[in-house]
């Protein structure tokens, strides 16, 4: 996998060191709550365990896993919804914990839909915001990287299921997706 790999973007220290300090940021913001973290499926699993680890808040967790994009490159402009979460949000401080942020379709859907569940806040938590692909009116409340519009792979991301245990965030060389 690693001969596939461009170049890296950010090491496993830098991933590590950045994710803590976005955690106790975010803990201390929704101090005296207790939200439900939703991890988001596949991609953000690596990220949402990191995370939640670091926070000492009480909280409960679920997971939804969600797509725009298929074994693609870009979004398809459709969202599916392949799990749900297995209790409502009615309520509830919502904490979504994504691995992207790109177009920002797949989390301005999900957003509206949690809101419309009767979700007392949602607050977005990216490990990567991709803002030069930003199609949606949507940002991320917190994130720990801001990345060039370039295919990146590792610590949770992949194409076309493959590089996700990659302990570091590389960029993909164009030539393995462009066949």
């Amino acid at each position: 996998m690693h001969k596939d790999i461009q170049r890296i973007l950010f090491t496993e220290e830098q991933i590590r060191t950045r994710v803590t300090e976005v955690a106790k940021q975010v803990d201390c913001d929704l101090a005296g709550k207790t939200p439900l973290a939703v991890g988001i499926l596949k991609g953000g699993i690596i990220f949402y365990a990191d995370f939640i680890r670091h926070l000492t808040m009480p909280l409960e967790l679920d997971f939804m896993a969600v797509s725009s994009y298929g074994s693609g490159t870009a979004s398809s402009g459709n969202l599916k919804i392949r799990k749900d979460l297995d209790g409502g949000v009615k309520g509830r401080d919502v904490l979504i914990i994504e691995d992207i942020i790109d177009s920002g379709f797949t989390l301005a859907c999900l957003k509206k839909l949690l809101l419309e569940r009767g979700a007392a806040s949602v607050t977005i938590v990216t490990l990567l915001d991709k803002r030069e692909r930003r199609t949606e009116d949507i940002h991320s409340d917190y994130n720990c990287f801001i990345i060039p519009d370039e295919f990146v792979v590792g610590y949770g991301l992949d194409f076309d299921e493959k590089y996700r245990s990659l302990p570091y965030i590389g960029i993909l060389k164009p030539s393995v997706y462009q066949k």
